[in-house]
């Protein structure tokens, strides 16, 4: 196949969130990933800018009451907790803008055939709250404002180590949206909320059991389905020198699995729009590399090289 490039979403206020000292989200690893990105040979003008959402388009997912509550600071101190951070019009400038990236990204994936986010994976989020580090849920308004423009079914993959309760809560009575996540079981959420399809792993489960359900589930998926758009949250939460993740994934395997993922979309001619999703080390420059598999596969599969002078 020819080459193309893929289509890449970026903005600098992913990682402007100011946090408590030893805050357990990295939220400097946006901003580290970009700089990686540039150091391969990557130029500023190959990543598009997304302009934060009006907070009313939420509502196609979210509550309005939450999302008022939200973007006016009027939440509860509890629910903030649930959150995990503290609210701050940074906070929600972020959401906004983290949201209307993944929805760019599903755009121009649309036209590209792959495209891959810097941010996004806010799956925990449900319609009357957020939880886990998310505040809005991303996945779920970029699959709704996609039928929204005419596609009859988009299937959200979703494998980051936690599992998608949030997703799959809003998208219950949906049937144009398959919502499908493998994760590991005894890890968060405690109580999971059903998807179409869900693969709850053991704990320190290793590369080959791993890939292999990830094989068969997305060819199953793909077959059964025929998506005409796949949202992929390459979570690297999986990946055994994670602090949050319980699985024992190599950074090899995590390779295979994105190459896995964008591959079987790319021979089925399925756009595919990829978010980085979670990750928990706290050594940023270790999980900044894990991060930049999705990339390294997303430019193998567009027959392209990172590293290597590339024309976009």
């Amino acid at each position: 196949m020819a080459a193309y490039f893929p289509g890449l979403v970026y903005h600098p206020c992913y990682s402007a969130l100011s946090l408590p000292e030893r805050h357990r989200y990295p939220i400097t690893k946006y901003h580290a990933l970009y700089q990686a990105l540039l150091a391969q040979g990557l130029c500023s003008t190959a990543f598009s800018t997304p302009d934060a959402i009006n907070a009313r388009e939420l509502s196609n997912v979210h509550r309005p009451d939450y999302i008022a509550s939200m973007c006016s600071g009027s939440i509860s101190p509890q629910a903030m907790r649930r959150i995990g951070f503290p609210w701050s019009d940074t906070l929600v400038k972020r959401s906004l803008v983290s949201v209307a990236g993944t929805r760019l990204c599903a755009e121009l994936a649309l036209s590209r055939g792959i495209a891959v986010h810097l941010s996004g994976g806010y799956h925990h989020a449900r319609a009357a709250e957020g939880a886990g580090f998310c505040v809005f849920n991303d996945l779920a308004f970029a699959a709704k404002s996609m039928l929204q423009r005419g596609l009859s079914k988009v299937l959200i993959f979703d494998l980051d180590v936690h599992q998608g309760d949030g997703t799959a809560g809003i998208f219950s009575d949906e049937p144009a949206i398959i919502t499908a996540s493998i994760h590991c079981e005894k890890n968060f959420p405690a109580r999971k909320i059903r998807s179409d399809w869900d693969i709850g792993l053991a704990k320190h489960c290793g590369d080959a059991d791993y890939l292999e359900a990830v094989h068969q589930s997305l060819e199953t998926l793909l077959n059964w389905h025929q998506p005409e758009l796949v949202l992929f949250d390459a979570g690297v939460d999986i990946h055994q020198q994670d602090e949050l993740g319980l699985l024992n994934i190599s950074t090899a395997a995590l390779y295979q699995r994105d190459l896995m993922v964008l591959n079987a979309c790319r021979s089925r001619n399925i756009p595919v729009a990829a978010v980085i999703g979670g990750g928990y080390q706290r050594d940023v420059a270790a999980l900044t590399e894990l991060h930049m598999q999705l990339f390294k596969a997303a430019f193998a599969v567009s027959g392209l090289t990172l590293g290597a002078e590339i024309k976009t």
